[in-house]
């Protein structure tokens, strides 16, 4: 019996730096943050990647798609298969073929960051 890949689908805003790049990849590597990761939320929340080079303000290696946040205990890289038109954002249907999954204490989810104020008006 043969299992279904694991895709996933990964929303970016059409307005944010990081869509026009993504618009030209291959393929995306996608963090999961935890609670120890809020300042790095914010970073990558709040700041534009339009006026802000915000790789230079966090530890980051090579990944095999792209940059590896060192503070991200999960990540993945993931082929990009499709994309959809989704209003606002685009939805980019990715299949990953690399990822790093240490133990999480949890995740950081939207109650967590819905103070932040986006790097770019809404």
């Amino acid at each position: 019996m043969q299992h279904p890949a694991p895709r996933f689908l990964l929303c970016l805003s059409r307005r944010n730096h990081t869509y026009r790049v993504a618009t030209r990849a291959a393929a995306l590597v996608a963090h999961v943050l935890g609670p120890e990761n809020r300042a790095l939320a914010a970073l990558f929340g709040e700041a534009t990647g339009d006026a802000v080079d915000k790789f230079s303000h966090c530890h980051w290696h090579p990944g095999p798609a792209g940059p590896v946040l060192e503070a991200c205990r999960q990540w993945f890289a993931g082929r990009v298969l499709d994309r959809f038109d989704v209003g606002d954002h685009v939805a980019f249907l990715v299949e990953p073929f690399a990822a790093a999954a240490r133990p999480l204490e949890g995740q950081l989810g939207f109650q967590d960051v819905r103070g932040l104020r986006p790097g770019h008006p809404h």
